[in-house]
């Protein structure tokens, strides 16, 4: 058996902000190494925070006091699942997009150049049939759900496909990734209702806000490579006020979710108090953001957004622990 020391990826063949020893790198053939990096597969946290609105709304759902007088429970687990390969599929074709779009920028930056685009490991063309793939299995996904979801999860692609040139075009690109990465706000509610309401809109406000926040914290790791290209951010727009920007956005993630969770019970019912406690700790959790982070330490910038995986876990676990609470003592509600 080949030792593992042995999989490592050789120095030609790494991205330089990526993991060299993950299991991709051990399940799969050397020549669909490229391709997993293409797809970001060796870095998980993109599909996890693409997938966490989509989980959140999912759980909210059930809760909805205007759809019924009883609680209906805990989310449709097949959904969840459905969410979780769609979030793959589809965050792998979002990036193989982005690299596409940008591939002569990716070029001229530091952390970028080692991409298999600009290091040439992989072609244009196959980039763009290895996108085709992707979405196959994204649309495959898609169709599981009811039709009202289906049009709007394809009605999502348009956010998808302006997102890359909104960094030419203004400071705030990040409000584009959050439109797109977000829309799982409103899926998850549309796949259970098969329509719409203020709760998921609240919501989605919410995680297009906390978005915002999160990949403010990311972009701080290219800022200077940035101004250098001309490439624009909300990392160099804030700068050295990056900190109350962030209060400002995550204080109004944390409002607009509280928002949701009261739309969602209306005079009575959603969720119980559970998951407003996760609220609170996870406000926690975001202040901790803020308190820690340095700017200038690009490792750090990158530790503080990948910590809000855990973000994520805290307001879903919350939701579910709130039906649950809702189903053993029902006659609270």
């Amino acid at each position: 058996m080949q030792n593992w020391h042995d999989r490592t990826v050789a120095s030609g063949e790494r991205v330089v902000d990526a993991p060299s020893q993950n299991w991709v790198y051990r399940a799969l053939p050397r020549a669909l190494w490229p391709y997993a990096q293409l797809a970001r597969w060796d870095r998980p946290i993109g599909w996890q925070l693409l997938l966490w609105p989509c989980w959140w709304s999912a759980a909210l759902a059930p809760q909805w006091a205007a759809a019924s007088a009883v609680h209906t429970g805990l989310p449709n687990f097949w959904h969840l699942l459905l969410f979780v390969i769609g979030a793959i599929a589809m965050r792998g074709a979002g990036c193989t997009y982005n690299d596409l779009v940008d591939h002569e920028i990716d070029g001229r930056v530091t952390r970028t150049r080692s991409r298999p685009l600009p290091s040439g490991r992989v072609t244009r063309l196959n980039a763009k049939l290895f996108l085709v793939a992707q979405s196959l299995v994204g649309l495959a996904v898609l169709v599981q759900f009811n039709l009202f979801a289906i049009g709007l999860g394809i009605a999502s692609l348009a956010t998808v496909a302006i997102y890359p040139f909104l960094k030419r075009v203004t400071d705030w690109p990040q409000v584009g990734l959050g439109l797109a990465f977000s829309w799982g706000a409103l899926m998850g509610w549309a796949g259970y209702w098969g329509t719409l309401g203020w709760a998921p809109f609240a919501l989605y406000v919410g995680a297009v806000l906390w978005t915002v926040g999160y990949d403010t914290i990311y972009a701080h790791q290219d800022r200077e490579d940035d101004a250098l290209v001309g490439v624009r951010s909300t990392a160099r727009l804030f700068g050295e006020r990056t900190k109350p920007a962030l209060a400002i956005l995550y204080l109004g993630t944390i409002l607009c979710f509280a928002l949701a969770y009261q739309l969602t019970g209306g005079t009575s019912g959603g969720p119980a108090w559970p998951a407003y406690a996760a609220l609170a700790i996870g406000a926690g959790q975001m202040i901790w953001q803020i308190w820690s982070l340095d700017i200038d330490d690009a490792e750090q910038c990158l530790a503080l957004f990948k910590s809000n995986n855990l973000f994520g876990w805290i307001i879903f676990l919350g939701l579910i622990v709130s039906s649950l609470w809702m189903l053993s003592f029902p006659t609270h509600y």
